[in-house]
């Protein structure tokens, strides 16, 4: 298994057509300015110890000395073994409302963006559990499967925004049942965290709760948003143009939805937290979640991973003093070696 420590250390190889342009933009100046010298068979006679071949060769040497220093930065690994290690952890889905009243500002920048920003920080504190994502407006979807590759995850919740679902609404009890497949027939201590304003049109998300809780998983739930409530903002090409109006003309105001929120997280063995611009209480919940029972199960890793970055580093290094030691003029010993340069005839 081969694996690189640092591979933003890659972007370094982008530099490497640069270096190749500048030297042939190079080599084509010096002949140019040679030319206007005479022919180039007698600039060779003015010249016989000029060597353009051996620039070529000091060019390619520092060239792959470049790209072995590059390589040996970006630090190779290899692993030698596949095992098994036992792991202690819970299983935690996150279920995110991405309906368009979560781009409501009363929480800044607004409430999707501070729920996803507190999410990436919980993510930052896990240790062995394993984490999955759940979008949902008026459908829920599984954005991501249950995994310990907090790495992924992040990159998925990056990719999180109120287009990514078209059917408008918020279907809490949806995003309830959809968390509870998720589990499977994992045998680990279970909890789903549910992130939303509580403005639930779709299903009875308490009763879809209680089923959560029989099973073993409990609910909390995350109010985002301020009981004063906000409008909700209309948005053309990422630039904001009004908010949403009703049919009458009027502005809509989105209200977090505390009461339901409550009903859900007593429903579901969990707690409510209502969210503000100081926190978004994430970190609350997080911490009751922790105290839950930490079960073992299985990972597959590769183990003993060792540095190679030694060996790229000692290629470039040997390539330098080589560059060092080739000089562009002939040197007297190479004259010997001329076996098919023409002889001068003897004087007669």
């Amino acid at each position: 298994m081969l694996r690189f420590a640092h591979t933003y250390y890659f972007t370094g190889l982008l530099l490497l057509p640069l270096f190749m342009a500048l030297f042939w933009m190079m080599r084509r100046w010096k002949k140019r300015a040679l030319a206007n010298f005479g022919r180039a068979g007698n600039i060779q006679r003015l010249m016989p110890d000029v060597s353009a071949s051996r620039q070529s060769w000091k060019f390619i040497m520092l060239i792959l000395a470049y790209t072995s220093l590059i390589v040996g930065l970006v630090d190779p690994q290899t692993g030698s073994k596949l095992e098994k290690i036992k792991r202690k952890g819970i299983d935690l889905v996150i279920a995110l409302d991405v309906s368009n009243s979560m781009l409501a500002q009363d929480i800044k920048p607004n409430r999707l963006e501070r729920a996803k920003q507190a999410i990436s920080n919980l993510i930052d504190n896990l240790e062995n559990d394993r984490i999955g994502l759940i979008v949902f407006a008026g459908k829920a979807y599984t954005q991501m499967p249950i995994t310990t590759d907090y790495a992924a995850a992040r990159l998925f919740l990056s990719t999180i925004n109120p287009g990514m679902i078209p059917v408008q609404g918020t279907a809490i009890g949806e995003a309830i049942d959809q968390g509870i497949q998720s589990f499977g027939s994992s045998k680990q201590s279970k909890a789903i965290i549910l992130i939303t304003d509580g403005e639930n049109h779709e299903d009875d998300a308490v009763v879809k709760a209680r089923e959560a809780a029989a099973k073993g998983i409990a609910v909390y739930t995350i109010g985002m948003g301020l009981t004063e409530g906000a409008p909700i903002p209309i948005y053309n090409a990422g630039i904001q143009i009004g908010y949403k109006k009703d049919q009458d003309g009027n502005t809509i105001i989105t209200r977090l939805d505390e009461k339901m929120l409550q009903d859900i997280a007593n429903a579901g063995n969990g707690i409510f937290v209502r969210a503000n611009n100081t926190q978004a209480g994430l970190k609350k919940v997080f911490l009751q979640v922790n105290k839950m029972q930490k079960s073992e199960y299985d990972s597959q890793v590769f183990s003993d991973y060792e540095d190679r970055y030694q060996l790229f580093l000692f290629i470039a290094l040997f390539l330098l003093l080589g560059e060092i030691f080739i000089f562009e003029r002939k040197g007297k010993w190479a004259e010997r070696f001329r076996v098919f340069a023409p002889k001068t005839p003897p004087i007669q």
